[in-house]
């Protein structure tokens, strides 16, 4: 019986030999990553289904670098997201010896047949690209820590303050979820506890104006389920401003103040004043119409929409204060007195009175203990017309009235207008700062 047993420990002892034997020789200089890895993955060694063997929960140290950011056109709520997502991980069954040359594995053929975090991304909208295998790498280190390193192109639903467009600014996230390992099994981690995120030194932007980010770990109401690990990035745009000066508002306050013209010219220059008043109406809805177009369509009241409603108000109050004007200037005097410009209205009904016209009512003071009314030509009026003669004011002439008009609105007009301008950017831009501090 000793024989036997003898033999079967000498053939263990060989067994054991002949594999470590083998283990050294794939480390050797001169063997191939590939090589390496083939036996490194051989299904007696390496199971991808199994997580790595690691004490307490296995952690992926996470970390993203933007590579560029897009967006369709300046009113859009979608925005390209370009970056590098890369995951780090531990495990120990892919070690291997000093004895090669290479400080890392090249395992990009072998993706398959390694095990990998199952990230999925939430709340983000659609990918742009699909991943392959150009786009990703994957690095085996001596230690057996792992590097997954994949480009991904995400465009991203956003949610703005639309009620104050284009003072708003859209604030856009996306979240990264393990599907099937929870947090006591995985969890996700940011590298080295990095607030923000890293950005390339090209980063390449249109239309796109990133004025914060920052990494989180997903609040209970932003993950889907909440005892499963989550990371999410909040990035937040900004409107180019300049770009709805140059195209809206300015373009807006010209048209406007170019209807006030109408104030300062003659009130019976009837085709001057309509031709103003009625081009820069259709002018201000052509801008307006043109660039209402590429505007989000919401339900509630907009910035744009209390400018455009306002701006078209004041045009057509112009247009309308002509149209007073004129019909005014136009009226039949009552007492068909002459109007001659520069003469002051009461000037002028003097020296008509003092024209002696002969049935002229007037009121007279010495008829008695009562006042009276009589023609102007009877004795009592003749004597006593420089002391006791009451005359009726005359009312102004209708020219004189309708140039009234025009000066009362050259003031008003351009005050009111320059009142809300005034309370209109401050009122929103109020709403912006506030939107930050939040």
């Amino acid at each position: 019986m000793g024989q036997p047993c003898m033999l079967v420990r000498v053939a263990a002892i060989l067994l054991v030999t002949r594999e470590t034997v083998a283990l050294s020789d794939i480390f050797e200089e001169g063997k191939s990553d590939k090589e390496i890895l083939d036996n490194l993955l051989k299904a007696t060694r390496y199971d991808k289904r199994l997580l790595p063997p690691v004490r307490d929960s296995l952690l992926v140290n996470v970390s993203v670098l933007l590579l560029s950011l897009a967006s369709p056109d300046e009113s859009s709520l979608k925005y390209e997201v370009e970056f590098l997502l890369q995951q780090q991980w531990y495990d120990p069954r892919l070690q291997y010896s000093n004895q090669s040359q290479y400080n890392y594995l090249n395992a990009i053929h072998h993706h398959n047949n390694i095990w990998i975090p199952d990230t999925y991304f939430i709340m983000h909208g659609d990918f742009k690209d699909p991943i392959i295998p150009m786009h990703f790498s994957l690095r085996i280190y001596r230690n057996g820590s792992v590097n997954y390193l994949m480009r991904r192109h995400l465009i991203l639903s956003c949610q703005g303050s639309l009620n104050i467009f284009p003072f708003d600014d859209p604030t856009c996230t996306f979240s990264m979820e393990s599907i099937s390992y929870e947090m006591t099994s995985m969890r996700y981690v940011w590298k080295n506890d990095e607030d923000v995120l890293r950005k390339s030194p090209s980063l390449m932007t249109l239309n796109a104006y990133l004025i914060n980010n920052s990494t989180l770990i997903c609040p209970i109401k932003s993950s889907w389920r909440g005892n499963y690990s989550c990371l999410m990035v909040e990035l937040i745009f900004t409107r180019d401003r300049a770009f709805y000066f140059t195209t809206v508002f300015i373009p807006g306050i010209i048209l406007v103040t170019s209807s006030f013209i109408t104030f300062w010219l003659e009130w019976n220059a009837v085709p001057a004043r309509v031709m103003i008043g009625v081009t820069t109406m259709l002018n201000f809805f052509t801008t307006s119409n043109g660039f209402r177009s590429t505007l989000p369509v919401v339900s509630n009241l907009t910035a744009m929409n209390v400018w455009d409603g306002v701006c078209m108000c004041f045009i057509y109050a112009s247009l309308l204060e002509f149209v007073c004007v004129n019909y005014v200037g136009r009226k039949r005097p009552l007492h068909n007195v002459v109007y001659r410009p520069g003469e002051n209205p009461v000037t002028q009904g003097d020296k008509k009175r003092d024209s002696a016209v002969p049935n002229e009512i007037v009121t007279c003071t010495n008829c008695g203990p009562n006042p009276c009314t009589h023609a102007a030509n009877n004795g009592c009026a003749e004597v006593n017309k420089p002391s006791f003669m009451v005359r009726k004011k005359e009312p102004p002439h209708p020219i004189r009235v309708a140039k009234t008009i025009d000066v009362i609105a050259r003031i008003t007009f351009p005050t009111a207008y320059a009142v809300f301008l005034v309370f209109f950017f401050y009122h929103y831009k109020s709403f912006t700062n506030v939107s930050h501090d939040e």
